[in-house]
């Protein structure tokens, strides 16, 4: 069952408090996990047992997506915001630099926490940032047409579709290469997590002038791309491993946008390989 914990962070207009979902299972050194934008920390479940057996698994909600509430306001849904927030939380949770995964944003989110040193290690899959303007904007325009979708769609229709494979690949096409594989009711509630997110707007926005371009010397780094990604397109990953020289570059085989899902042995075992 999701737990939330709750935490201060400073602001331009006093303290505010931050409020997030997450599960935690296994034991090991800790692991925390981060979806991508408009999804939630369940893209993880197909992955969480396996990495359980050697690891203590965090997975968050980021805030404003799955169950964790928007930010108040005062806060933005920038970098230089969610960073420290993600930071302050591991200081709530008494982890203290936890190795760090995420995909797309939450890929993003672990490689800013890595430059921040607030991270012992980071495997980022198919991160954002490392897009050239045209790749930028044509996954911005992936993300929002597959936002007003789940927003329209009304929810018997969304849980009729969810029953075939052929209906979860109407839902799903953009970020799994083999949507088929997905359960119907995960379908039916990360649809329902995209429609309702919070913070997706504001993330999107935010977005809009993001690039990582720093090197992150001395930290184990470990980028992996799906080399049938068809929201940020895999030569991506070509640029991530020219600006951090050291990182080790995993091809995902068969393998779309969000891995988890369509190969979670695979990914799992990236993970651990990159989070010693």
């Amino acid at each position: 069952m999701p737990a939330t914990v709750s935490f201060s962070v400073t602001s331009a207009h006093g303290p505010r408090t931050v409020t997030v979902s997450y599960t935690r299972v296994g034991s090991g050194e800790p692991l925390l996990l981060l979806h991508g934008i408009g999804h939630h920390r369940q893209a993880w479940d197909p992955v969480v047992d396996i990495l359980a057996t050697e690891r203590d698994v965090i997975a968050v909600d980021l805030p404003g997506f799955g169950a964790s509430p928007a930010l108040p306001d005062g806060l933005a849904y920038d970098l230089s915001t969610v960073v420290p927030v993600l930071g302050s939380l591991c200081g709530a949770l008494d982890v203290d630099r936890p190795h760090v995964a995420g995909n797309s944003l939450g890929g993003l989110l672990a490689l800013e926490l890595g430059r921040e040193k607030l991270a012992r290690s980071v495997t980022a899959f198919s991160p954002a940032g490392f897009w050239t303007p045209a790749e930028r904007r044509y996954a911005f325009a992936v993300l929002l047409a597959m936002r007003h979708t789940a927003q329209r769609i009304p929810l018997p229709v969304v849980e009729r579709l969810s029953r075939t494979a052929a209906g979860r690949t109407v839902l799903t096409s953009s970020i799994y290469a083999r949507p088929g594989r997905r359960s119907p009711e995960a379908v039916v509630a990360e649809t329902l997590a995209l429609a309702g997110a919070e913070g997706f707007a504001a993330t999107l926005r935010a977005g809009a002038s993001v690039r990582f371009t720093q090197d992150l010397p001395g930290l184990p780094v470990t980028v992996a791309w799906g080399t049938k990604d068809r929201l940020l397109v895999r030569r991506q990953g070509v640029r991530a491993k020219q600006i951090i020289p050291r990182a080790r570059l995993v091809r995902l085989p068969g393998c779309g946008h969000v891995p988890m899902n369509d190969d979670p042995a695979l990914v799992a075992r990236v993970i651990l390989d990159g989070s010693h």
